[in-house]
Order: structure tokens, then C-alpha cells, then sequence
């Protein structure tokens, strides 16, 4: 059954010509539709109303167009409710690891998704408090890093109510979506986006420490220095040695509408 699409965000990478072009050819397809439509970018078509990203998080969506490389997908992911599917379009970015694994004509796509030809890709997504109150949610990753340069400090990591201390740079918490970000950087490993779990990552560690891929439940962390938080590489925020920070997971699963084939998408964006 098709999905019914009433209202629909486009979300592009800023200032780039050719995601601003795509977006124009998606924009005009739905205006024939008669489906109300919101941009984040002008499109120069008057039945689309311009509006800041954050007006889209109190905005009920049926669809999000992600229309860039990963980090406009990331974004998208941050300023829409609950499990609004996004529909990702390489255009304009780099690998686009997130992306629609499709070589179809846009205009074919789009008639694939309102033929229902698509299937939910669902991904688990993480959140980040700092003292209990939420902070953000993620797709890929929460890196905490220390904020002194010159000092290494001792962090903390309590797992299932057993606190492991190490000298180290940070940590790396990651989705198994996220496995193919920041932490595959490090040597981490991949793991299939599927996978209900969580990769903790030292961040080049004193002694050395595996990387971990546990059952996703809350994790606490403490460093005895100042740190950053750092959500999906885009928000961060700065954290005390006071401060109490847990991970765990967000209620809302992250979901794609995907017409391609099925399979390990990660590996097959990475080349493998």
C-alpha cells in the first residue's frame, strides 16, 4: 500500500547547485501532485514555503527529502518528529553512505514511491543527557573528547553497573549505522545496520582497550577533565568533570524509505 503524502520537507545541502537543482525537480514533480511542501532553501516555485529548519520539528510530515551528502541526511534526521521516513538522494555530497543506492532517473524514483514500490529501512538511534536532560539524539555517533590538549585525561565508562577507568583521548559510542563513520576511521568494526547493539570505541587509549559491541543499554561516562559532546559531527556541547553524561537509546528509530535492493548497503556504498 502507498504511502499517503500529504505534506513533505525538502531538506538540501546549503548553497549547492546542484542539490538546489534536484530539489527543484522533486519540488515541481510534488506541486503537480498538490502536495504542500516546505524548503529549507528558496526553490523560486511559490507554492513551497521557505522555513528555518527548527519550524520542522513541530511540523507533522508524511515525507523528508534528504537531498545532499551524509551530513545533510544527518540533518535532516535532527529536525524532523519522532520517525517522519526520510528519502536520501546523494546530490551534490561525497559517498553518500546513507543514501539511496539507486541509478534510476529522479522523476523514475518518485513515481516508485508513490507506486509504493519502496520498503523501511529502520535504524537504531542514539540520545546523549548530560545531568538527565537530553541534549540530542543521533544516527551515527556520540564522540566525547577531551577539551585540554596537553593533558590526558582518566574517563570512565560504566557498563552493565561495572565502571572500567582508562587514560584515554575520548569515546567513540556508536550505532551500528555510525560503524561506518568516525569510529571505521579509528580500525573499529562494521557492523549491519540492522543489529540492535552499540560499538564503544576508546579513542587512543593509554593501555591498550578493544573496541566493545554490547547490547544497547544506558552508559554512563565521566572524565576527570573538561570534555566536548559531540552528536553525528555536527552539535556539540561542552561537559565538566562534574557533569554525568549517559548514552542510551533514543525512542524513535531513525527510518529511510528505500526503493533499492536489499543487502549491506554499508559495504556497498564503502566500495566492497
Amino acid at each position: 500500500m502507498a504511502l499517503q503524502i500529504k505534506k513533505v520537507a525538502i531538506i538540501t545541502k546549503i548553497k549547492n547547485a546542484l542539490a538546489n537543482d534536484a530539489a527543484r525537480h522533486v519540488a515541481k514533480f510534488l506541486d503537480q501532485k498538490r502536495i504542500q511542501i516546505f524548503s529549507i532553501e528558496p526553490l523560486d516555485i511559490n507554492t513551497v514555503s521557505l522555513v528555518e529548519p527548527a519550524e520542522l520539528i513541530n511540523t507533522d510530515l508524511d515525507l523528508v527529502f534528504a537531498i545532499g551528502g551524509d551530513g545533510t541526511t544527518l540533518r535532516a534526521f535532527r529536525t524532523i518528529r519522532k520517525s517522519t521516513p526520510v528519502f536520501s538522494l546523494n546530490i551534490g555530497g561525497t559517498r553518500g553512505i546513507l543514501a539511496e543506492a539507486n541509478t534510476k532517473p529522479i522523476e523514475q524514483q518518485l513515481h516508485d514511491i508513490f507506486n509504493g514500490n519502496y520498503f523501511y529501512d529502520k535504524r537504531l538511534r542514539l540520545q546523549a543527557h548530560i545531568d538527565g536532560e537530553m541534549i540530542g539524539a543521533a544516527l551515527n555517533d556520540i564522540v566525547i573528547t577531551r577539551t585540554n590538549l596537553t593533558k590526558t585525561p582518566t574517563i570512565t565508562i560504566n557498563l552493565f553497573d561495572y565502571p572500567v577507568s582508562q587514560k584515554m583521548d575520548g569515546v567513540i559510542v556508536s550505532s551500528p549505522t555510525g560503524s561506518t563513520g568516525h569510529a571505521l576511521s579509528l580500525g573499529g568494526p562494521i557492523i549491519h545496520e540492522s543489529m540492535n547493539c552499540v560499538l564503544i570505541l576508546p579513542i587512543a587509549p593509554v593501555n591498550k582497550t578493544p573496541a566493545l559491541i554490547l547490547e544497547l543499554k544506558d552508559i554512563e561516562i565521566r572524565s576527570t577533565d573538561s570534555s566536548k559532546i559531540i552528536i553525528d559531527g555536527q552539535q556539540v556541547f561542552d561537559s565538566t568533570p562534574e557533569n554525568n553524561i549517559t548514552i542510551s537509546k533514543y525512542p524513535y528509530d531513525g527510518v529511510f524509505l528505500r526503493i533499492g535492493k536489499r543487502g549491506i548497503r554499508q559495504l556497498e556504498k564503502l566500495g566492497f
